[in-house]
């Protein structure tokens, strides 16, 4: 079940002061992906991903493994066989501070992953690494479990240890974002109102 549904990670970053927000760098590779699970993390040497091949074989069902690839652009952290590996075992989506190769196909599999950019160059396979380690990911910690939440603004991580009260605080910015939306959208009059009243704070 996913707690924070239809919840965007616009809301959950106001109510967090955006403490827990990725680099916007980390991006999908489809706008329409959606994504809310538990982190399965991975540290891996620049250029070596035999770390991620194990994560893809240990992962529970809607997994999201989050790749801490050190923010490397030049050596891919997955290509379209990776990705079709996890997507039939059942992983839910991949995150990497870092690259995918591939690009085409990995589209072509309708899988989300969300990352920095798309190159040309394959990771080596020295076999080093290590998985279920707490990591840096965009910025931000992850540790094992916490919830990771992704969609078309960017990806962003809530502790484990505080997801309750974050999403109780996300669901009632989400009713007064609602709300406003609704007062003013097409009301000139309310319109001018709220701009005046936001106005006034800086003045």
């Amino acid at each position: 079940m996913n707690k924070f549904q239809g919840i965007p990670t616009t809301c959950i970053s106001d109510v967090t002061d955006g403490l827990y927000n990725m680099d916007s760098s980390i991006q999908g590779i489809k706008e329409n992906f959606r994504i809310e699970g538990r982190a399965l993390p991975v540290k891996m040497p620049v250029g070596d991903n035999v770390a991620v091949l194990k994560a893809i074989q240990s992962a529970k069902q809607g997994d999201i493994i989050v790749v801490d690839a050190k923010g490397d652009t030049y050596r891919a952290a997955v290509g379209d066989l990776f990705v079709g590996l996890a997507k039939t075992l059942g992983v839910q989506a991949i995150v990497i501070d870092g690259a995918i190769r591939d690009i085409t196909g990995v589209k072509e599999l309708d899988f989300p992953v969300f990352c920095k950019a798309n190159t040309i160059a394959a990771s080596g396979k020295a076999g080093l690494g290590e998985i279920n380690v707490p990591i840096s990911c965009g910025g931000v910690a992850v540790c094992p479990g916490d919830l990771i939440i992704g969609d078309e603004n960017g990806v962003l991580v809530v502790p484990k240890s505080d997801e309750n009260r974050i999403l109780e605080l996300s669901k009632k910015q989400k009713e007064d974002d609602d709300e406003k939306d609704a007062r003013i959208t097409g009301n000139v009059e309310e319109s001018k109102a709220f701009l005046k009243n936001i106005l006034e704070k800086y003045n």
